[in-house]
């Protein structure tokens, strides 16, 4: 450059300039660059000198920059602007506002660049584009209003929810959603937030614009100009009506349930992880006759007869220290003194999130069936005694018989009657004198033809049980344990038939009774679930909601001199709320599948396969084949929640990366399989990990009368099988040979 005051000045102002300045020639070959553009890259001047203007830059950048230029060159343009990206000398990036003029005054072209640095407002605009994303996209009504109480701005959750469009209520009064005789409330709320203060999960009334009223949590946190001053009020409203409709259902739950417990003919309990029993039925009490407060902890264990205390412990202990299905009689003290026998039936009980929360039984009264069983014994012993003149068996016989304790008739092998007990006649409402010598079959004319069998197998010399099978009479189904034995003449040959026979149909009651309990603390189990997800999809997602947003807020006001690497982390904070956001979202979908309920169990089970999926890195083949539509809900929640214990433990512990789910419906049956060819568990270990989730399938599984079957070895995989019947058995035998 020449000399002379011109010169200077402009070497004045070049150098002292704020903004970034380079002198290029056509080229792109900086000639000449200011402090303040050395500053803004962390470069020194010879640096930038070595450096092409296509340098400066990555390469989408570069490659706009160097377009307009060629433009620039060509003459078709005299002058440009650009905003772009510029490399530091740490390699991280700085956003500017180039412009370019074309100097044609001297002796050759140059070409005048000027750089600005734009950094904050470009951090500012994502920033508000991000925020602005987050507003419109949530479920939940985010409203702005200033210090007047008018509503400022107003995203698409508040017209969800409140049914206003936002041109009908931008500048009109908040108020205008408030029930009348809540707006002291809203008085009262704006006058501690003026002093800076916040409102968090404040849970109100609104009314919409067609009049109805709506339970909403509510949060506000004021919004400050830079000087500090509160100039107005961001309000995340978070619609509570189906959470309050929910806890309304697990209080009608738990009241039916108390009140199901209450008028049960069965003696029901309930004990927390610690093993201390935390409940007892009011039958209970009626049983024992000791107040609730003497039972509670191990309380009810001074009732226990003291020969069958250490037996009775250790049975407790040790089934729920293995979170196994527990069953024990002993004899227990009545209210009037006497001890009666009891059979005490407990299964484990799980939380929402599978995790044990102790055990709930029921005992009944079953000291009949134990005399009549010690009975029996006694008959046996009898018959087995080799000193017993063979003469006198068939006496022997008819006087036990009679005698016994117990349900038990003496057939001979025309089935007529020889000798029957005092219980036969008094459980079957006849006399002695009316039925000896009669036809069985007379007597009873109903007898299934399946039983007749069951006798002609007796007389053969077959010894045969069934520990419960339905007798349909025709006033109603009852339920008999019986056994058949034969019995011989002095010869050695079957002379007839004994029949023990007792009247279950109570105890069946008893079980049923428990298993509508066990239905009852399922279904409040699975409303829970549904809460829960509620309270992760919608109240922790509003809290995420508003990080994003104070976050926002914070990136907004930060100080001009911020480096670029708070704007980065700000950035990442946000985008790592996100990712929380989506993980919180697939949670909730885990605990409430509303595809299940809207889509059905092909659908559902399909797509929760594909979730497992996509978010274990795993492949899993699924097929389904069959009628699966019209399943009732309780048989499709059943197979859904089955699935996901048994695929989610698969995915865990199996070790492998490939897992197969069939589905298969008929008219009459529902069938499941999920199979691995991983590592498999020794099923007969109590310690192994799939415990708590194998006796929570089971439990389930038992409530629609389904059968679970789990094969599994150590290194030779495990399948479970799932098999629900349509329609349920009414009653059926178990017999034993």
């Amino acid at each position: 450059m020449s000399s002379g005051p011109d010169t200077q000045l402009f070497r004045d102002v070049f150098n002292a300039s704020p903004i970034g300045i380079a002198v290029e020639n056509l080229e792109g070959q900086p000639l000449f660059v200011n402090p303040a553009f050395c500053a803004m890259l962390g470069f020194n001047e010879e640096e930038l000198r070595n450096k092409h203007c296509a340098d400066f830059s990555p390469p989408g950048d570069a490659e706009k920059d160097w377009a307009l230029f060629q433009q620039l060159r060509a003459g078709s343009i005299d002058h440009y602007q650009l905003e772009k990206r510029y490399f530091r000398r740490d390699g991280s990036l700085v956003w500017g506002r180039l412009s370019i003029s074309l100097l044609t005054s001297g002796p050759s072209p140059l070409v005048l660049a000027m750089v600005e640095d734009i950094s904050e407002k470009k951090a500012a605009e994502e920033t508000r584009f991000k925020h602005a994303a987050i507003v419109e996209s949530s479920e939940d009504a985010i409203i702005s209003e200033d210090l007047d109480g008018l509503i400022t701005s107003w995203n698409a959750g508040a017209e969800r929810i409140f049914e206003y469009a936002e041109a009908e209520v931008v500048g009109q009064a908040i108020t205008m959603l408030i029930p009348p005789e809540r707006r002291d409330e809203e008085n009262r709320i704006l006058h501690r937030l003026r002093s800076g203060g916040r409102l968090e999960h404040y849970e109100t009334k609104r009314v919409t614009k067609t009049g109805k009223n709506v339970d909403i949590s509510l949060t506000i946190c004021p919004i400050k100009d830079a000087s500090g001053s509160v100039v107005g009020f961001t309000k995340i409203a978070h619609d509570i009506t189906q959470r309050k409709q929910a806890e309304e259902a697990v209080k009608e739950s738990e009241a039916r349930f108390r009140l199901v417990a209450d008028t049960a003919p069965v003696l029901i309990w309930m004990s927390g992880t610690n093993k201390l029993r935390n409940y007892f039925n009011k039958p209970w009490h009626d049983f024992t006759g000791r107040p609730i407060e003497q039972e509670l902890r191990n309380g009810w264990a001074e009732g226990v007869h003291a020969d069958d205390w250490r037996r009775c412990l250790n049975t407790y202990t040790e089934s729920f220290d293995r979170r196994e299905n527990l069953r024990m009689e002993y004899r227990l003290r009545r209210y009037d003194g006497a001890y009666r026998w009891v059979l005490d039936m407990g299964v484990p009980r799980f939380n929402p999130d599978r995790s044990f929360a102790g055990y709930i039984g029921i005992a009944i009264d079953v000291t009949e069936r134990k005399i009549a069983e010690e009975g029996l014994r006694e008959l046996n012993r009898a018959l087995e005694e080799q000193t017993i003149l063979l003469q006198s068996r068939e006496e022997l016989l008819n006087i036990f018989v009679q005698n016994v304790p117990a349900g038990v008739a003496m057939l001979d092998r025309d089935m007529r009657y020889l000798q029957v007990s005092d219980r036969w006649c008094a459980d079957y409402a006849i006399e002695r004198s009316q039925i000896l010598g009669r036809s069985h079959y007379e007597v009873f004319p109903d007898i299934p033809p399946r039983w007749k069998e069951m006798h002609q197998r007796g007389l053969a010399g077959e010894t045969l049980r069934a520990e419960e099978d339905g007798w349909d009479r025709q006033g109603g189904t009852t339920w008999v344990r019986w056994e058949i034995r034969p019995w011989k003449t002095a010869t050695g040959n079957v002379g007839g038939i004994l029949i023990f026979a007792e009247d279950i149909t109570r105890r069946k009651q008893m079980e049923e009774a428990f298993s509508a309990v066990s239905r009852k603390l399922i279904e409040s189990q699975e409303q829970e679930r549904t809460r829960i997800a509620r309270e992760l999809h919608d109240d922790i997602n509003q809290q995420l909601a508003l990080l994003a947003v104070e976050l926002d807020r914070w990136g907004q006001d930060v100080p001009s001199g911020a480096s670029a690497e708070f704007h980065t982390h700000i950035r990442h904070a946000v985008e790592r709320i996100t990712s929380i956001s989506k993980d919180v979202q697939s949670l909730s979908h885990r605990l409430h599948s509303s595809k299940l309920e809207y889509l059905g169990l092909a659908r559902a089970a399909k797509s929760f396969c594909n979730e497992v999926s996509e978010q274990g890195n795993v492949e899993i083949v699924f097929n389904s084949a069959g009628s699966l539509v019209g399943l009732p809900y309780d048989v499709s929640l059943c197979v859904f929640r089955v699935l996901q214990e048994a695929l989610q433990n698969a995915v865990k512990h199996s070790r492998v990366r490939s897992f197969q789910v069939e589905l298969r419906g008929t008219a009459n049956s529902v069938e499941m399989t999920v199979m691995d060819h991983g590592v498999g568990f020794e099923q007969q270990d109590p310690s192994n990990h799939h415990g708590l989730g194998l006796i929570s399938m089971r439990e389930r599984s038992l409530l629609v009368n389904g059968e679970l079957s789990i094969k599994s070895s150590i290194g030779g995989g495990t399948v479970i099988r799932l098999f629900v019947p349509l329609a349920y058995v009414q009653h059926g035998q178990r017999l034993v040979a």
